[in-house]
């Protein structure tokens, strides 16, 4: 196995030769995903964004293009940059670029802003920074200049600009500083030799909650990540023809990986990205408004989405109005926090499709309710885990197992759980047992059928 990047955690050998040996970890790259959609279904749709459409084909050009963009203007392999972009196709590009060139994206949620950006910058050294010039009226390029006067090996910027605009700092350029400054589109170039790489190699750092408020960076590895997404598309039926909605942030967890894009594009299926929500808070967090999601849905005949419960509550809201016809809806995942009941009741009857409940983060275990479950099933709890290697306890404040049905904390190892945050020793050594399980800090109870129930979180 290739060393990780330095700063990460890797699994140990026997684990390793476990999850190949089940067949979890095929060696294949995330890239080399997107290589072969591009063969076998070169002339099918894979993103839309509006009126855009890029086919895979397409895709896979603009990716080879902007790899080698990337690798002339100094961006080597393990090195980081941080992408911090809305729902658009540059998303998806730049992030697929970055792990072609070899080096290593740190996707980060729309809604963060310099504090954010600048820790996350500062714990990874990242070199670049992909951004928008100004979103939702904040100027990013301004915030990314004062991240660069602080931060000295952070020398490159990487803007886009809505179309039909141009940068109001003007194209290429260098400031005093030594930063430079390039329109994303500008970062073209013909395509080298196609770089080796493995797939144990970390393919992305993501952020994830952190309770003491500093950064917290999960490394996932191509193996470990192209399972979740593929194993989660194969619990969902995902076909090619599927259309599946990233109405959430398309860095998050469930629209990255829970089959969400990655998912969707092993099976050669089409992602829609959410549109530009306009100002206002949803332009902030990268939430498709209610409205704008239910005419998506309609008009590209959506079968698959993600929503967290505020979002399910605002489209559950939204209905009466929006008049859409959501026939080709079939299912709807829920997660980011346990839906009240009443939420979960109202929603697969009003948008005419199943529900599916999702427990879980970038770093730790994705737990499910079935398609086939029964409704009781799918309102009372969160479901099972996603890999039959995922391993689970329910331990009590010492640590010891708890029968069925009694609460515990959730602990959890398996093919997608990373054994460590990213330059995080300290944090990990509270938050990992000795033996490799992850404290997830839930609280947890297993019914008789084997079913989680999440009921709250480790106080202290």
């Amino acid at each position: 196995m290739a060393p990780m990047l330095e700063g990460c955690t890797p699994w140990p050998e026997e684990f390793v030769d476990r999850y190949c040996a089940a067949g979890h970890w095929r060696g294949s790259t995330l890239d080399d995903l997107l290589r072969g959609r591009a063969l076998e279904h070169g002339p099918r749709t894979a993103l839309v964004h509006g009126a855009t459409r890029i086919t895979y084909g397409q895709l896979n050009r603009r990716v080879d293009r902007m790899a080698a963009g990337f690798r002339l203007r100094g961006v080597r392999p393990g090195r980081r940059v941080v992408v911090h972009l809305p729902n658009v196709p540059e998303f998806v590009i730049a992030v697929f670029a970055l792990m072609r060139s070899g080096a290593v994206p740190v996707p980060c949620p729309p809604a963060y802003r310099a504090a954010e950006v600048s820790e996350v910058a500062l714990l990874t050294q990242a070199v670049g920074y992909v951004g928008p010039g100004t979103y939702g009226g904040f100027d990013h390029t301004a915030m990314a200049a004062d991240i660069a006067a602080r931060w000295p090996f952070l020398r490159r910027v990487f803007t886009v600009e809505p179309p039909g605009e141009s940068s109001p700092y003007g194209g290429a350029r260098t400031d005093p500083a030594g930063c430079h400054y390039f329109p994303l589109d500008s970062v073209d170039a013909p395509p080298g030799p196609a770089l080796q790489q493995s797939a144990g190699q970390v393919a992305l750092l993501l952020p994830c909650g952190s309770t003491s408020g500093a950064p917290l960076l999960v490394p996932r590895t191509h193996d470990d990540l192209a399972y979740q997404a593929r194993a989660a598309a194969e619990l969902v039926s995902l076909t090619a023809d599927d259309v599946y909605l990233a109405a959430l942030p398309a860095g998050s967890h469930l629209a990255l990986g829970g089959p969400g894009i990655l998912g969707t594009f092993s099976v050669g299926g089409t992602v829609v990205l959410a549109e530009d929500p306009g100002p206002g808070p949803a332009a902030t967090d990268a939430t498709l408004a209610p409205h704008a999601a239910l005419a998506a849905v309609a008009r590209e005949r959506v079968t698959v989405t993600s929503v967290v419960p505020e979002v399910a509550r605002s489209w559950l809201d939204a209905l009466p109005a929006a008049r859409a016809d959501l026939s080709s809806l079939r299912l709807v995942q829920i997660g980011g926090a346990p839906v009240p009941r009443t939420t979960a009741e109202r929603l697969a009857p009003a948008l005419g499709c199943r529900l599916q409940q999702v427990f879980g983060g970038v770093g730790g275990p994705l737990v499910l309710t079935r398609p086939a479950d029964p409704d009781a099933t799918v309102l009372a709890g969160q479901g099972r885990p996603l890999s039959p290697d995922d391993e689970i306890r329910l331990v009590d404040g010492a640590g010891r197992d708890v029968a069925d049905g009694e609460t515990g904390e959730l602990l959890a190892r398996g093919p997608y759980t990373p054994r460590g945050h990213y330059r995080a020793p300290e944090h990990d050594a509270r938050a990992f047992t000795a033996d490799g399980y992850l404290r997830t800090g839930h609280l947890a109870r297993r019914t008789p059928t084997g079913d989680l129930v999440v009921t709250g979180r480790v106080e202290g």
